[in-house]
């Protein structure tokens, strides 16, 4: 009897060391899903999940020898938004067992770019004596860049144009932590912010 007990005792332990090793292999525990996670993003270095299309018109004159020229500049670029992922660290998660919440905390939200598209450039200009006489349309396109790189950024930065950047982003790094999370059987809630909010 002794026997029978102890071979039934041996094999419960068996099946439950069995049962507990195969769950564990099907269900990873959430902190494993979520370092999972966090490696693949952090290999994809940085994210741009929106991209925004701006004109600008610049413009700029010069004075030289009794003369003026002027020269105005109407150029398109389009701008990226990314959030710099190598940055992310195991700290900027939190996961909430009890609501089974998990909070992310991104890098801040950068802007990549301008990048010009040349071929639509349209330029106006007057004042073609001074310009022929001296280097004064060379000096107008450089100021002209310069005014339109830092035009784009400026509209680039605004209010309207961020908040739907920052809004794309975070739906692209809920779905890389919920949907790991999904088919490890886990329903979770992922709440994304940046850094400064």
């Amino acid at each position: 009897m002794k026997r029978i007990f102890a071979l039934l005792l041996g094999l419960a332990i068996i099946a439950g060391a069995t049962a507990w090793y195969v769950t564990r292999r099907i269900d990873p525990p959430v902190e494993t899903v979520l370092s999972t996670s966090l490696a693949a993003l952090q290999e994809q270095n940085r994210l741009s999940a929106f991209a925004a299309r701006f004109v600008t018109v610049v413009t700029s004159t010069r004075t030289q020898l009794g003369f003026s020229a002027e020269k105005t500049l109407i150029l398109p670029a389009m701008v990226r938004y990314e959030v710099d992922l190598a940055r992310l660290k195991q700290s900027d998660l939190a996961w909430d067992a009890a609501t089974k919440t998990l909070s992310v905390h991104l890098p801040p939200l950068q802007i990549a770019g301008p990048e010009f598209e040349l071929g639509q450039a349209r330029e106006y200009g007057s004042g073609m004596v001074l310009m022929a006489l001296t280097d004064a349309e060379a000096a107008l396109d450089a100021q002209n860049r310069a005014k339109a790189r830092e035009d784009v950024i400026r509209q680039a930065a605004g209010e309207t144009t961020m908040r739907l950047a920052r809004e794309a982003t975070v739906r692209a790094v809920e779905r890389s932590f919920a949907m790991p999370l999904a088919a490890a059987g886990v329903e979770a809630k992922v709440d994304v912010t940046f850094a400064g909010q």
